[in-house]
C-alpha cells in the first residue's frame, strides 16, 4: 500500500473534503430539525463528488493505466 499513490491527488482531496464539508451541515440541520438544511447538505456532498469528477477529467487525479507496465518484456509469455 506504501507504493501506491491511490487517492493522493488534487482531484480526490478537493472532492472528499467538500462531501466532508456536506456531511457536517447535513448533521448540523439533521441535529436541528430543519429538512431544507439537511437535504441541502446532501446537495452539497454530492457536489463534491462532481467536482472531484471534474478535476480528474482536467487531469489533476490518479494518471490512467498504462498498456505497458514497468518491468514487463516484449514477448514474454504468462
Amino acid at each position: 500500500m506504501a507504493g501506491s499513490s491511490h487517492g493522493h491527488t488534487p482531484a480526490a482531496w478537493t472532492g472528499v473534503i467538500i462531501a466532508f464539508i456536506g456531511f457536517c451541515i447535513s448533521g448540523a440541520f439533521m441535529v436541528l430539525a430543519n429538512p431544507l438544511g439537511f437535504w441541502a447538505g446532501l446537495v452539497v456532498v454530492v457536489l463534491g463528488g462532481v467536482v472531484g469528477m471534474i478535476m480528474r477529467a482536467a487531469g489533476l487525479g490518479q494518471p490512467k493505466a498504462s498498456a505497458h507496465p514497468v518491468g514487463a518484456t516484449v514477448g514474454a509469455e504468462s
